[in-house]
């Protein structure tokens, strides 16, 4: 099954996963833990190779080299890296021809969904 996520779409799936938050684990003075590099470095090397030619990847970078493609800083400000798992497992296709169809392992969906709770 391939998810089609237009802008509409990804606004659906917002909704959505902003009804049900997604618990922060916790250390024993209750701050949120902190990933360490070690723990997103997969990740981060995954969307380079694979989004990086389109997408802004990293929390410094405003615009992304492909107009249309917005930075991953925005994206999970608005959608729970979590709740993106089943899309990057299963493939996403949006309404604009530059965006390849593309699917990840499991082990893959893991590191990016790491890599983009470090953006958080």
């Amino acid at each position: 099954m391939r998810h089609h996520f237009g802008w509409i779409g990804l606004s659906i799936l917002v909704a959505a996963c902003v009804a049900a938050p997604t618990p922060q684990p916790q250390h024993s003075d209750n701050s949120p833990t902190p990933a360490s590099s070690q723990e997103f470095a997969p990740g981060q090397s995954l969307a380079a190779e694979r989004c990086g030619r389109c997408h802004a990847i990293d929390k410094n970078t405003a615009a992304s080299p492909h107009d249309s493609a917005p930075p991953f800083a925005d994206i999970v400000q608005f959608y729970p890296p979590e709740a993106l798992s089943e899309a990057f497992s299963e493939g996403i296709m949006v309404g604009h021809e530059d965006m390849p169809e593309f699917q990840f392992s499991d082990e893959e969906v893991r590191q990016l969904i790491n890599y983009l709770k470090s953006l958080e």
